[in-house]
């Protein structure tokens, strides 16, 4: 990658399982740019779990925090040119509708597309999903039915990332970014 080129960031959104934590940080270290992803961000400045706010201050009150942090984030990330960074949304973030309007119109919004057959051993369907606790085959099934048009018109590229080790996802967000 040109050295014009390596300095590039990126946004990825995506639902649970698609790789956006594991692919971003290998990404941003190939890249030699700061991966920040903003799940994590909201358990350190929230001090709890994202699955233990879902569970003690409800979701209502997590989206808002989310809404926040992402907001936050992405701004940063566009004033901040000189050091670029890649940046993993929540896979829910996309629901909010300020959310969608910052993200609508930039060219470096990847979006990592996976199935079920693929994301469910990733994402082990376990407790800190807390929208996949009951029955989470089907309600990571509805959650994509909704999620997925919002992922995709938001999108400047999507790389689908089912039976994929994360190295070859990162080499095609590489071939995008080089491209833009």
């Amino acid at each position: 990658m040109s050295a014009t080129k390596r300095s590039r960031g990126c946004i990825l959104i995506g639902p649970p399982g698609a790789g956006k934590s594991t692919v971003g940080g290998l990404l941003a270290r190939e890249l030699g740019v700061p991966f920040l992803d903003t799940d994590f961000i909201i358990e350190e400045s929230t001090g709890k779990k994202v699955s233990q706010i879902f569970i003690e201050d409800g979701e209502a009150k997590f989206r808002e925090i989310e809404e926040s942090i992402v907001l936050q984030s992405i701004k940063e990330q566009a004033s901040n040119q000189s050091q670029p960074v890649v940046l993993a949304l929540g896979g829910g973030s996309i629901l909010s509708e300020r959310v969608q309007e910052v993200l609508r119109d930039r060219d470096d919004v990847i979006y990592l597309d996976v199935s079920l057959a693929s994301a469910a051993p990733r994402v082990g369907f376990n407790r800190e999903r807390p929208l996949l606790m009951i029955n989470p085959r089907q309600q990571w099934q509805e959650l994509m039915n909704h999620r997925r048009p919002i992922y995709q018109s938001l999108a400047s590229a999507t790389v689908d990332t089912n039976d994929k080790n994360p190295e070859i996802v990162v080499i095609e967000i590489e071939k995008i970014l080089e491209a833009a």
